[in-house]
């Protein structure tokens, strides 16, 4: 298969920490792509918990069986600009509620007026994911209690 026709989407977020809602959002849409590059970005909003180079770290290990087809990298700027580099016209995104649907719309259509050949693709979490949320899940962290339950197993925060 040429690199031109190998269908690759744009898994972007601060992964602070990546949890086992992300998890299944990456490995469901290796079903409808042949790779995906989970991409961690550099939110100039937050001030990371984890260390970018530990979570990518842990990322990879947690797709050690995918075979290859999930790469995992850092990338500053825009998610686009990261598409256009890595030749993605796909932006994968999980939702877990409609204030995610609204918020993620507002972004889609923005990237779209700014990359018209880029389409978002939006996955539903699981049901028993809706809940977890990277926030809380620091917070558990932060507090000392037990976040291994929310977290996909080959990844560590320690």
């Amino acid at each position: 298969m040429a690199n031109d026709k190998i269908k690759t989407a744009v898994f972007p977020g601060s992964f602070d920490p990546f949890t086992i809602g992300h998890e299944s959002v990456v490995r469901r849409a290796l079903d409808m792509f042949d790779r995906v590059i989970v991409g961690i970005g550099h939110n100039t909003t937050k001030t990371r918990f984890i260390p970018i180079e530990k979570s990518l770290t842990e990322i990879q290990k947690v797709f050690e069986d995918a075979g290859g087809r999930v790469i995992v990298k850092v990338f500053k700027g825009l998610t686009v600009d990261f598409c256009k580099n890595e030749k993605s016209r796909y932006i994968l995104r999980g939702l877990r509620t409609a204030a995610d649907f609204e918020y993620e719309r507002a972004i889609a259509q923005t990237n779209k007026v700014m990359y018209p050949d880029i389409e978002t693709v939006f996955l539903l979490t699981l049901p028993q994911h809706t809940f977890v949320n990277s926030s809380i899940i620091r917070e558990i962290i932060k507090q000392g209690g037990d976040a291994s339950l929310f977290l996909p197993a080959k990844f560590s925060v320690h």
